[in-house]
């Protein structure tokens, strides 16, 4: 019994500890860092990172809202289809840098979420 529980305790202390949520202070600072970079950000890790940090996003509000619409719930907001919303990096960028600095302690899935809701109420 004593080997299985060790072979447990390293099993666990390998694997990959859950992936936090991004901050949108940490969001804003890597893309500073990476418009500093001018061209070369194209060859960061960290662009890839920041798209999908806000495609993720973009994707489990669109599932919130489904599941809503499926549970009979009167959904958070109304954004239009997928494609047609118009939401590109830089209306992105410029929402989460107009949230004073105490309120960027927020996930990015949050701050996303807030700036859908504004953008697109049900009518």
């Amino acid at each position: 019994m004593r080997i299985g529980l060790r072979i447990l305790v390293l099993a666990s202390a390998l694997l990959p500890m859950a992936a936090q949520a991004m901050t949108v202070e940490t969001f804003l600072a890597k893309a500073k860092a990476l418009q500093a970079k001018g061209p070369f950000a194209l060859a960061s890790s960290d662009l890839a990172l920041l798209r999908d940090e806000v495609k993720d996003a973009g994707a489990a509000y669109r599932a919130q809202i489904e599941a809503d619409r499926l549970a009979g719930k009167k959904p958070r907001a109304c954004p239009p289809p997928v494609g047609q919303a118009k939401i590109d990096s830089k209306v992105v960028m410029a929402e989460f840098e107009a949230l004073p600095p105490a309120k960027r302690k927020v996930s990015v899935q949050s701050a996303f979420y807030a700036m859908m809701d504004r953008r697109f109420p049900c009518k």
